[in-house]
């Protein structure tokens, strides 16, 4: 399964609002320009955000959009639903072995028990522990 550009860059949105969460409306111009990305695309991928209650739309000068609720009770599958649809590698009703019916099963609820337990709150909050190149100390 491959998650393409839509679910990718609505991820970003929805972290950069969870961010931003009881702040007030962020724009989508602000955020484009952060990611460099085409602030036309995002407000394609807002608008299905919108319809599915993830976010609200303020209006006026000042506007943008906020969560509909808190960055711990949107999950990243509740996203990559909207923007991607069903969570399956493969159509496996048409499957006719069952041993790979099976695995299609597990692969798909291994995939959305991942999205549904990782939180934009986990997203925004992810420090990278692996990452210790700057802890190193050489002596010459």
């Amino acid at each position: 399964m491959k998650i393409s550009t839509k679910g990718r860059y609505g991820l970003t949105i929805m972290m950069e609002l969870a961010t931003k969460f009881g702040e007030g409306p962020t724009s989508l111009k602000s955020i484009a320009e952060k990611h460099q990305l085409s602030e036309h695309y995002l407000e394609q991928l807002v608008a299905p955000l919108r319809n599915a209650g993830l976010v609200k739309s303020i209006r006026g000068a000042y506007g943008g959009y906020i969560l509909s609720k808190s960055p711990e009770d949107i999950s990243s599958g509740d996203v990559i639903r909207v923007l991607e649809g069903p969570i399956s590698p493969v159509d496996f009703t048409e499957e006719d072995d069952p041993a790979k019916r099976q695995l299609w099963i597990r692969i798909r609820d291994g995939i959305a028990q991942v999205l549904d337990s990782t939180t934009l709150h986990d997203l925004i909050s992810y420090k990278d522990e692996g990452n210790l190149n700057d802890s190193y100390m050489f002596y010459i």
